[in-house]
């Protein structure tokens, strides 16, 4: 294939890339999103396999092969609940790639560029090999802490402030050493110890983040991933790959702003530590008694209820109760009732997660509704059921100044007149926060399997 009719299909390629972000944006348009996204990487993938710069078509059948397999059985047998830690994954071998490339890159000697675009040529490399190496440690942290293979406590090291410093002033310093060695043909050490320093500082960013932040972590690691695919595609001269790293890495850092906006957080404050571990003083403690109910109880409260709002957690993707959730508000809906879903910006474990199960379960677009939408109207719902949910609807967040999750802004279901929170047990959330809600007046704590105890509750409401 001619160079003009690859860089052709690339700009048809980066086109549908574009329209795939743009339909993403929106529930909607959603599975055009993804339809387009497909169907530009398809092109991409077949241009690039056509193209004068594959010189093994071997390696290259025997790569899609590995990489097509790896990717037909991760969608087949990956469930909802793990898809957070799967994008997670993922982030860590778009770095590793962009480090491996890097070091193909620097060994190449089949190079003839020289004076001042070898130099640039270096600092592709560079900070390639930097970026890939933080955006894959710090993605195999972030798999450990969504897996719960790693606590999500933060791990906050002493002068850890100072230690993040350190090692961004060793990595500038070993870019000098690594442009003045490589004009002379070395510079291998200073860029071996230099990935160690970025896998360091990988590790101990994402460590010190806690759970309550993960979803923004995510979304950061996203756009990481994004900027090292540029960096790559820099080092390879490959506009698509240039095109595309840099609409991912600043589609992620603009949804990280998003979600941090939306906790009331500071972007720097997230990747500084874990949340609200600034806050002086002792966490308040929970006292109070429970309010037990049962699901025939739940089914007569919802049946003489007209406005119902449904807050899901993760707990509804644990339980794989979406389904349940989805016939009990077509039969509520059926009835007259006015239901509801009520979505905070940061639950579940990645942003959109619980978009995407509500949506999988065929839930209508037109009755979900953002964080900002439902705290307006609480005092006109007369039941609110949370699913799985905890840190996303904790008043101590907004009463308690030294909470771990103190300022983050929450669905404030105890303004409606009963609370039904679906749960295991009393055990905290993702943060590790206790939760005040549990004890009030108007909440009732219906305990269980989320799936099967939607289930008794449709069950009643049906008999």
């Amino acid at each position: 294939m001619s160079q003009s009719l690859v860089t052709m299909s690339y700009i048809v390629a980066t086109i549908l890339f574009i329209l795939s972000l743009s339909g993403l944006s929106n529930q909607e348009t959603a599975r055009r999103g993804n339809y387009f996204g497909m169907l530009g990487m398809t092109i991409a993938i077949v241009a690039t396999s056509l193209s004068d710069t594959v010189n093994s078509y071997v390696v290259l059948i025997l790569a899609l092969l590995i990489g097509g397999s790896i990717g037909v059985k991760a969608a087949l047998k990956v469930e909802m609940t793990q898809m957070p830690e799967l994008v997670a994954i993922m982030h860590s071998l778009v770095g590793m790639a962009a480090v491996l490339v890097g070091y193909a890159n620097f060994m190449d000697d089949s190079s003839t560029i020289s004076g001042v675009e070898k130099t640039i040529h270096e600092v592709e490399i560079y900070v390639g090999i930097l970026i890939g190496a933080v955006t894959f440690s710090g993605s195999v942290i972030a798999f450990g802490k969504l897996s719960e293979r790693i606590t999500g406590k933060p791990l906050l090291l002493p002068a850890r402030h100072w230690l993040n410093l350190a090692l961004l002033v060793m990595a500038i310093g070993l870019g000098q050493m690594f442009l003045s060695q490589a004009e002379s043909g070395g510079g291998l050490a200073p860029l071996l110890l230099m990935t160690v320093v970025a896998l360091a500082f990988g590790v101990h960013m994402v460590m010190a983040i806690g759970g309550a932040d993960m979803p923004v972590v995510v979304s950061m690691l996203n756009s990481y991933s994004g900027w090292a695919a540029a960096a790559t595609g820099f080092m390879l001269s490959n506009d698509l790959l240039i095109v595309t790293g840099a609409l991912v890495g600043s589609s992620g850092a603009i949804l990280s702003y998003i979600m941090c906006r939306a906790m009331n957080r500071h972007f720097l404050s997230v990747i500084a530590g874990g949340f609200g571990t600034g806050s002086g003083g002792e966490a308040a403690v929970i006292e109070g008694d429970v309010h037990p109910i049962e699901a025939e109880e739940t089914a007569q409260l919802l049946l003489a209820a007209k406005n119902i709002i449904i807050i899901p957690g993760y707990g509804m993707a644990v339980a794989q109760a979406q389904h349940t959730v989805n016939e009990i508000t077509k039969l509520l809906r059926d009835k007259g009732k006015r239901v509801g879903f009520g979505i905070h910006p940061v639950a579940g474990r990645m942003p959109g997660h619980m978009n995407v199960l509500l949506a999988e379960a065929k839930v209508p677009y037109d009755i979900v509704f953002e964080m900002d939408e439902i705290n307006e109207e609480w005092g006109d719902v007369d039941i609110s059921i949370v699913i799985g949910a905890n840190d996303i609807v904790n008043p101590s967040a907004l009463d308690d100044p030294n909470s771990p999750i103190a300022g983050m802004p929450v669905l404030e279901c105890w303004k409606g007149d009963t609370t039904i929170v679906m749960k295991r047990s009393m055990a905290s959330g993702y943060a590790g926060v206790g939760n005040p809600l549990f004890v009030k007046d108007n909440t009732r704590m219906l305990f269980g399997d989320a799936n099967k105890m939607l289930q008794e509750v449709l069950k009643a409401l049906k008999g």
